[in-house]
């Protein structure tokens, strides 16, 4: 059996090893890696404070839009506003699901501790009250601002069945009517409904595609919502040109409602009063004037009853000369 040839310490001192470990990697912060300055710029560089790093990072790396939004609701909510907000979350692929908050005084800080566990920046909330008045909390979060809405005029998907339909998380045009531009409580509500309702760009979720509308109007200081599905021909005879938007057709997918706006609050779920509807009538008011309606028409029978009688008394009948004329014959 052949021995093993043994190395003597002089040999094995003179092979040398190669580097075992990797170069090291830059440092990561949040707006990308940082650059790793020259060899000749590492030694005359003086070192920079750490604002002004990052004031420089901030600088070289582009915007990258992060936005998620958490959509949940309040307990005992109605089926039909529950399917609204299913058919709203079909609709923002940068949506993410939660389970049901009290609606309670204190509902702010659950949901604030709530946002910030799923690292969302925006939040869409559904307060429903007494299983007949829905309620839309949109707010910013952590710094605000936040604004409610009532929410009317609600007609969820599977109650329309439109002909319309579009490729589940694509990305949206949004358009606005001119008339939000006319006044300040207007034009933060836009800006509101353009950070949440418009998908990220790089998406993981989202499809690079632009196949449907999302309308906001302003009628009768009440924002309306409408989705419309771009209709395209699809014969390679008729294939649209470039600025051929004659061809192009809309068509209704759905959801429908409108948003009355109540108050603009400046912080997250609460905070100073930015804005305030002087023309909003709450749903308790509402109810109640019709309730007044219809005890003023009982009253009014009760009323004419008497009146009745009164004319009657007043008015006696005068005594039949013929009434007994024919009762002696029987």
């Amino acid at each position: 059996m052949a021995k093993k040839r043994k190395r003597s310490s002089d040999a094995a001192a003179a092979v040398e090893k190669p580097d075992e470990f990797a170069p090291q990697r830059r440092e990561r912060t949040l707006f990308g890696f940082k650059e790793k300055p020259a060899d000749g710029e590492e030694a005359e560089a003086e070192p920079a404070s750490e604002g002004e790093e990052d004031a420089a990072a901030a600088a070289a790396a582009p915007f990258r839009n992060k936005e998620k939004v958490l959509v949940t609701c309040s307990r005992r909510i109605n089926y039909r506003y529950r399917h609204l907000m299913q058919n709203v979350v079909s609709l923002l692929p940068h949506a993410k699901k939660d389970s049901k908050v009290e609606s309670k005084q204190s509902k702010g800080n659950a949901l604030n501790e709530l946002l910030e566990l799923r690292s969302c920046s925006s939040c869409l909330f559904f307060e429903c009250r007494k299983q007949k008045d829905l309620y839309l909390w949109m707010v910013k979060s952590p710094g605000g601002p936040s604004v409610k809405f009532l929410v009317n005029a609600v007609h969820t998907m599977e109650e329309l069945k439109l002909t319309g339909n579009h490729l589940k998380g694509s990305r949206p045009l949004i358009t606005f009517s001119t008339n939000f531009d006319e006044q300040p409580h207007w034009q933060l509500v836009k800006e509101m409904l353009t950070q949440i309702f418009a998908t990220p760009k790089d998406h993981r979720k989202a499809k690079p595609f632009h196949d449907h509308v999302f309308v906001f109007s302003i009628v009768d200081d009440h924002v309306w919502f409408r989705n419309y599905q771009i209709s395209v021909p699809h014969n390679e005879i008729d294939k649209v040109d470039k600025g051929g938007l004659d061809k192009m057709t809309l068509v209704e997918v759905g959801p429908r409602f409108c948003l009355n706006p109540i108050k603009i609050f400046g912080g997250s779920f609460g905070g100073p009063t930015l804005y305030e509807n002087p023309f909003y009538v709450s749903p308790n008011q509402i109810r109640a004037l019709e309730k007044r309606k219809k005890a003023g028409k009982y009253a009014k029978k009760v009323k004419a009853k008497v009146r009745r009688k009164m004319h009657e008394m007043e008015n006696t009948l005068e005594p039949d000369e013929f009434a007994e004329l024919w009762k002696g014959e029987d």
